[in-house]
């Protein structure tokens, strides 16, 4: 190893464990709530315990962070907050969330190119795609018996219908979404060296990857995203620049599976472990697109996320400082009393669901989120329809990250 590589190796680890010890002396010594959150696998208690410390608490690094509601969906709206901080230094190309983490304009502009690839008239096209690929691998898990329901349904449904969208060639296709999975890994930050180099390597393989499909669109375009978008690259003031091309398709990629599988994942832990509800749906499988409604809030697939201040302001008569960020606990406010009756308990029949905030609001709202209710409405009525005597076949296993929550794995039985 070159001495220079040796050097940044040495400093990345030295900042990696040692975060990893600060992490330690916020939870143990300064018995800061937030802190928690970086290490365990139920956040809800956590959430609770935020709640009952006030309406904001601070972070360790002097910023802020929300479990209410009505503040959660004030700084959502609010046009004095963004997604990142003015004139910040631009990101690594690998981790660039292309206008995940972008203001306006530029946010505007990148979103509008994507925008009519989730249109109404778009989304009927693909309710065939998703009605015969849930067939399809329904009738694989029942022949199998006991499946893992990620395995199975969970990651492949969402996999197909992006690869639809984008134009991505099989079996191409497939390993960009597990490049895509495991660059996902990372959103909360490396859990070690090893961790660091894989996520690297999946990086450098996926835009390398979509690098060489987008050449492709170039010079043989389809009907298909990529082609579209490749037809807007240019230099004016709406249009898409080449070097934007790779981190829009990438966030597309990502995003476009990592929701689905989380809410698939979670309604179906949830109603295994509550028969009551699971009765709802099978006596009932119209009641797929409430259970999707009542998964997003009760255990959304995105926990929490940020934005920041762009100037002195005030929320809830918390002063809120030019460059502070506010952490909104998107899995707290969900569970706020003040809005949802029974927070804590999963209800198919409650009336008040569809004021979850799992999908954002205001400009930075989830754009993909008629696609993903579309899917797994479509997965939850077909698996309550064809195997209404579902069981657990094992117990769920989830990972520590309470930034993105999803089952890794939920085996289960046909039944």
């Amino acid at each position: 190893m070159r001495l220079g590589e040796a050097r940044r190796a040495l400093g990345f680890a030295s900042e990696l464990y040692g975060g990893k010890v600060r992490g330690l002396v916020d939870v143990h010594v300064r018995h800061n709530e937030f802190a928690r959150l970086r290490s365990v696998v139920d956040p809800y208690p956590v959430y609770e315990a935020i709640r009952a410390a006030g309406r904001f608490v601070e972070t360790p690094n002097g910023h802020l962070a929300t479990a209410d509601h009505a503040i959660a969906e004030q700084v959502f709206r609010s046009r004095r907050f963004g997604v990142v901080r003015p004139g910040a230094k631009p990101v690594d190309n690998a981790f660039d969330r292309s206008f995940l983490t972008r203001n306006p304009p530029d946010h505007t502009r990148l979103r509008r190119l994507v925008a009519p690839a989730f249109s109404p008239q778009r989304l009927v096209v693909f309710e065939d795609l998703v009605e015969q690929t849930v067939a399809r691998l329904l009738d694989e898990a029942r022949s199998a018996g006991s499946f893992d329901v990620m395995d199975a349904l969970g990651m492949p449904l969402p996999v197909a219908v992006i690869n639809a969208l984008l134009g991505l060639p099989e079996p191409e296709g497939t390993a960009l979404a597990e490049y895509g999975a495991t660059l996902g890994t990372a959103a909360p930050g490396f859990r070690s060296m090893r961790h660091a180099r894989e996520v690297m390597v999946a990086a450098q393989r996926l835009n390398r990857t979509l690098a060489d499909v987008i050449d492709a669109r170039r010079a043989d375009p389809g009907d298909d995203l990529i082609s579209h978008l490749v037809a807007a690259e240019g230099d004016g003031a709406e249009a898409i620049r080449a070097d934007e091309l790779v981190p829009l398709c990438r966030m597309l990629l990502i995003a476009g599976f990592e929701t689905t599988v989380g809410v698939l994942g979670n309604a179906v832990d949830a109603l295994l472990d509550r028969p009551d509800q699971w009765e709802l749906l099978t006596a009932d499988p119209g009641r797929a697109a409430a259970v999707v409604q009542e998964t997003l809030r009760f255990d959304p697939p995105v926990q929490r996320t940020g934005r920041v201040s762009f100037d002195d302001t005030e929320i809830a008569g918390r002063p809120i400082a030019a460059g502070q960020w506010v952490n909104v606990l998107i899995g707290g406010a969900n569970r706020d009393p003040a809005v949802f009756s029974d927070p804590a308990v999963f209800d198919l029949e409650r009336t008040d669901a569809g004021a979850h905030l799992a999908f954002s609001s205001g400009i930075h709202r989830c754009i993909g989120r008629p696609l993903a209710e579309l899917e797994a409405t479509i997965a939850l009525r077909s698996l309550a329809e064809r195997m209404p005597g579902l069981r657990r076949a094992g117990a769920t296993r989830r990972g520590n990250s309470t930034l993105v929550r999803s089952p890794l794995s939920l085996p289960v039985r046909a039944g």
